[in-house]
């Protein structure tokens, strides 16, 4: 197998009834009735397109792939990342058997069944089976759970892959079980580079459409990292060119502007400066932290009438209130949150006028980045490696031996004391004092900030009085300012 993966001889194993043809992909890549993305799979490791870390020299994924036993494995991606190919490569070059499953349209009856049999075949003979399941999240938790035992005897080697965060849609059982490896987007280069072979190939377009380097970028940057998005563009534009739609062009080069008047939806990408969506992101980003409403507004249609997938502009305007509104005002959270359901419940284009609306509240808003710097702060000295345990008066204490070890001495219930707040430090000692949240002196931050100090205030003034024993006479403390705490915001009975 280590071998294979990089050659192209097709020195195929068996394989299942589960993937229609697989025994043969090399004769399949040639049938132009294919789709333009079937033909150009890549069919070795050295043909394949990003994902470098995984995939380079030393990667994991590359590593495990060139070993002799191959663990079940789960491709966590977005679409049009390589997660099938890679599962075919195994196949190509393995001499397991391979079954290809999609999550939509098999059953866990189905899958028992062949699982069965591949346990019956393994002990008969010692032939492995690989089962990849692709979309694997669209089973619910009882059709997981059902692969579990077959996963865990190693009776079937699962591949499964993945459109959605496996934390969310996959059981902790499934994933203990398995190697996740995450799949990014394709760079526009290495969609690029996929294009450009795809052009030219015999097992492609074979040359029949000509393109600029400035088109084949654009049309690259259009597929937002989706391969298989981009060659079903390109087979599109070459069929449409084919047809005599692309008018006095004389034989040239189809360029940029050929593009536009052939892919009119997405033309709003692609200015005469060949502007980059990315770009286009960055430049809404910046408009919003700059509080430069007509601009953030402006970069935001760009984005929404050049074809972006309105969810992901939702999903960067969740991302803008924490990271640079944070708690200056902490309903712009609840805003972005509020204009994603929005576009979910109602769908395009109606939808637009929620994000706008949020676009305008976040432009406006007061900011404040000292919540993403508290976490950076904290996200770095978790990085140091040196991580103190829990302090002991913070550790619960459920049983005898427990309590007697000291888990839980000196802890004091907030609640029980008049102001809200224990004589306590709740940070290791070695971090005793460190300050990782920084409020601004702007919005509801001012408020937190005050709040914070009181809390200084109160801690320092408590501190005082244990080290000066004259300070605990009744006398004294008559004499000694115990204002409870002031609530900043108002609201009644909000010690926090």
């Amino acid at each position: 197998m280590a071998n294979d993966l990089f050659s192209t001889d097709d020195n195929f194993g068996d394989t299942g009834a589960g993937l229609s043809d697989s025994a043969d992909h090399g004769t399949r890549n040639q049938d132009t009735r294919s789709p333009l993305a079937d033909r150009m799979r890549p069919v070795t490791l050295d043909e394949m397109v990003g994902q470098e870390d995984l995939l380079g020299p030393q990667g994991p994924l590359r590593l495990l792939l060139e070993g002799d036993s191959l663990p079940s494995l789960l491709l966590w991606g977005p679409p049009g990342c390589g997660k099938t190919t890679l599962a075919r490569l195994v196949a190509r070059h393995s001499r397991a058997r391979f079954l290809e499953y999609s999550a939509v349209a098999v059953g866990s009856k189905e899958l028992k069944a062949v699982m069965s049999e591949a346990a019956k075949l393994k002990q008969a003979t010692g032939t492995r089976t690989i089962l990849f399941l692709d979309e694997i999240h669209r089973f619910n938790k009882a059709q997981q759970d059902a692969l579990l035992p077959w996963v865990e005897r190693g009776d079937v080697t699962l591949i499964g892959a993945t459109t959605e965060n496996p934390s969310f849609e996959i059981n902790s059982a499934l994933i203990s079980r398995t190697r996740l490896f995450v799949l990014t987007p394709l760079t526009a280069e290495a969609v690029g580079v996929l294009l450009t072979r795809a052009l030219a190939d015999p097992r492609g377009l074979d040359g029949v459409l000509a393109m600029t380097e400035n088109a084949v970028a654009a049309l690259a940057e259009m597929s937002e990292g989706d391969a298989r998005a981009a060659l079903g563009q390109l087979e599109t534009v070459a069929a449409a060119v084919a047809a005599g739609f692309e008018k006095d062009n004389g034989g040239k080069a189809l360029d940029v502007d050929g593009l536009s008047e052939l892919i009119r939806t997405r033309a709003a990408r692609f200015d005469k400066s060949g502007e980059e969506h990315f770009n286009i992101i960055s430049a809404l980003h910046k408009s919003m932290r700059n509080s430069d409403v007509q601009a953030a507004l402006y970069w935001m249609t760009r984005m929404l009438e050049g074809g972006e997938d309105p969810m992901y502009i939702a999903r960067r305007l969740v991302r803008f209130a924490s990271e640079d509104v944070g708690l200056a005002d902490p309903e712009a959270l609840r805003h972005t949150l509020a204009a994603r359901d929005a576009v979910h419940f109602i769908g395009m284009p109606e939808g637009a006028l929620a994000l706008a609306q949020a676009v305008v509240y976040l432009a406006l808003a007061p900011k404040s980045n000292a919540l993403y710097k508290a976490y950076k702060r904290t996200s770095k000295e978790v990085a140091k490696g040196h991580n103190p345990p829990v302090p002991f008066h913070l550790r619960n204490a459920p049983t005898r031996l427990m309590k007697n070890l000291g888990f839980g001495h000196g802890y004091i219930y907030a609640h029980d004391t008049d102001d809200g707040i224990g004589q306590m430090s709740c940070l290791p000692d070695s971090l005793k004092g460190t300050d990782y949240f920084q409020p601004a002196s702007k919005g509801f931050e001012a408020e937190l900030a005050a709040r914070m100090e009181q809390i200084r205030s109160w801690h320092a003034h408590r501190q005082t009085r244990s080290t000066h024993p004259a300070a605990n006479d009744p006398a004294a403390e008559d004499s000694t300012d115990s204002t409870p705490l002031e609530n900043p915001t108002n609201e009644p009975g909000d010690t926090r």
